[in-house]
């Protein structure tokens, strides 16, 4: 029984290879036979399967356009935004303004 649950577990962790078309033959093969004689992981499998296929029918969600400035600035890479985007150093004095503005009370 130990010897199965080590399988699983290392079936498990090549499984996004496998769902992906990415493994090599071999393992695609080794994971197969598993795959043959265990109820669980092919559940596993087939769950997954399932969640990728619906992951990819659902629309792409868009980022607001001041997140991706600040995103690609984080991670230096202004060159390879878009040329509608301009990308600036956000204003230090305005930026704390906004945030004392949220803590505010509404003034009556």
């Amino acid at each position: 029984m130990m010897s199965d649950e080590l399988r699983c577990k290392d079936i498990l962790q090549d499984l996004s290879l496998y769902i992906d078309h990415e493994a090599s033959v071999m393992l695609c093969e080794e994971i197969e036979r598993h795959l043959a004689h265990c109820t669980d992981c092919r559940v596993v499998v087939d769950t997954l399967r399932r969640t990728v296929s619906l992951y990819q029918t659902l629309p792409k969600p868009e980022m607001p356009e001041h997140l991706r400035e600040r995103l690609y600035r984080t991670f230096q890479l202004e060159s390879l935004l878009p040329d509608h985007l301009v990308v600036s150093e956000p204003d230090a004095e305005n930026h704390d303004d906004n945030r004392s503005q949220l803590h505010e009370s509404p003034k009556s």
